[in-house]
Order: C-alpha cells, then sequence, then structure tokens
C-alpha cells in the first residue's frame, strides 16, 4: 500500500483565484461566501493526487501545499 499524501491550506494566503478548484475538484473547493479555498480531502486517494500536486504548484498565493513521502527508498517525483 502506497503511503498517504498529505494536503493543506492556509485560507490566511488564499486570495480566491480559484485555480485550485479548477485543477482538482476532487480535493478543493471554494467557499461561496468569500471565495477561499476549502479542502474537501487532506488525503486525496491516488487517482487524485496528480491533480493536487498540479493544483498546489499553479496555486499564484501558494496557499496550498503537498506532501508525498517517500515510498520504499526509492523515492517519488512531485
Amino acid at each position: 500500500m502506497r503511503p498517504a499524501a498529505h494536503v493543506r491550506v492556509d485560507r490566511e494566503r488564499c486570495i480566491g483565484a480559484g485555480m485550485c478548484v479548477l485543477t482538482a475538484p476532487e480535493v478543493f473547493d471554494q467557499d461561496p461566501d468569500d471565495g477561499l479555498v476549502i479542502l474537501l480531502d487532506a488525503e486525496p486517494p491516488t487517482a487524485h493526487r496528480a491533480a493536487a500536486r498540479m493544483a498546489a504548484g499553479l496555486c499564484p498565493a501558494r496557499a496550498l501545499a503537498f506532501h508525498e513521502p517517500e515510498s520504499g527508498g526509492l523515492g517519488t517525483a512531485r
């Protein structure tokens, strides 16, 4: 079994650009009141990890963090 990836959001840094929601709608949403990010899944399944990783990289405010543990000492691409 693959170790769990972890996603964190910093709503204080979020500017509501929505790139996360467009890139990984299974992992992120936007608050209808203030437009800020809402984390739907802090440990996304394997099928959604690539999108969550991409969303973290695209966030203009750097309000998202994606961490995927190394597996079996072989390392993983991030």
